[in-house]
């Protein structure tokens, strides 16, 4: 019960003393990460809060200092830090001396580290770009400006440009063409442009050429009719000799 007394007396003197002046700065709100306005959460210097010589201080300002920065860790809901302060805490006074002296500031380092990368987290293009500035050039002094002020103002940047976005241009929609009724063709003169638009199949000339091989009588017409001519008019000189001669005789005999 000794061990556990004095340990909770110095949670509620670290919960009652102010840790450093800082701590009376009263923050503007800002957006969140639903663009709603909300007081800004601030994140301390931790290095101005050991205000005391590690080196001289008794145990007990020593454990006082430590769950003054453990409380304050808490309230920021820092990783890391506050699972190596409470360590030190149940360990001895020795080992949570040189703690403070030459580990703290790489802890909180990297827990504010964490933080802005936890800020990543569904951000917007601004704060992405403000977030990965502060990593690549990474110092306290930039974790803190940009998580107690950069990321609000880089969200709200994001929030205005989710609140009037950009007007686009809707295209007119295309008209759709009526179309045009064609006239039927009656019966009548389908068929008859059937019957009319049919080829008449030529007949084959090798069919019919005399002498020919295909098989068919030869055109004797043409030649028929020169040899009846030929022979009416062989007989009209005959009977017009006939008549003549006989003029001539019945002459004679007179």
């Amino acid at each position: 019960m000794r061990g556990k007394f004095p340990a909770g007396v110095l949670m509620a003197l670290a919960l009652l003393i102010p840790a450093a002046p800082a701590m009376a700065r009263t923050p503007s709100p800002g957006p969140n990460e639903a663009c709603q306005t909300v007081d800004r959460k601030v994140y301390q210097d931790v290095r101005t809060m050991v205000a005391i010589d590690l080196d001289t201080a008794t145990t007990t300002q020593v454990r006082l200092l430590a769950n003054q920065i453990l409380a304050e860790a808490n309230r920021e809901s820092l990783p890391v830090l506050p699972g190596a302060l409470q360590e030190r805490l149940n360990g001895t006074a020795d080992d949570l001396r040189a703690f403070l002296r030459t580990d703290l500031e790489n802890a909180w380092s990297t827990a504010l580290r964490v933080s802005v990368a936890q800020t990543l987290t569904n951000a917007g293009p601004n704060v992405r770009a403000a977030a990965k500035k502060v990593l690549d050039a990474p110092s306290v002094d930039a974790y803190l400006a940009y998580l107690n002020d950069g990321r609000y103002a880089a969200r709200a940047l994001d929030c205005a440009s989710q609140s009037s976005p950009t007007p686009t241009s809707t295209p007119r929609p295309t008209p759709t063409p009526t179309p045009t009724p064609t006239a039927q063709p009656t019966p009548s003169a389908t068929s008859s442009a059937t019957t009319t638009g049919a080829p008449t199949a030529a007949p084959s000339a090798s069919a019919d050429a005399p002498g020919g091989s295909g098989g068919g009588l030869p055109l004797t017409g043409a030649d028929t009719a020169t040899v009846v001519t030929i022979g009416a008019v062989l007989l009209l000189l005959g009977g017009a000799g006939y008549l003549i001669g006989r003029r001539r005789r019945s002459r004679f005999v007179a």
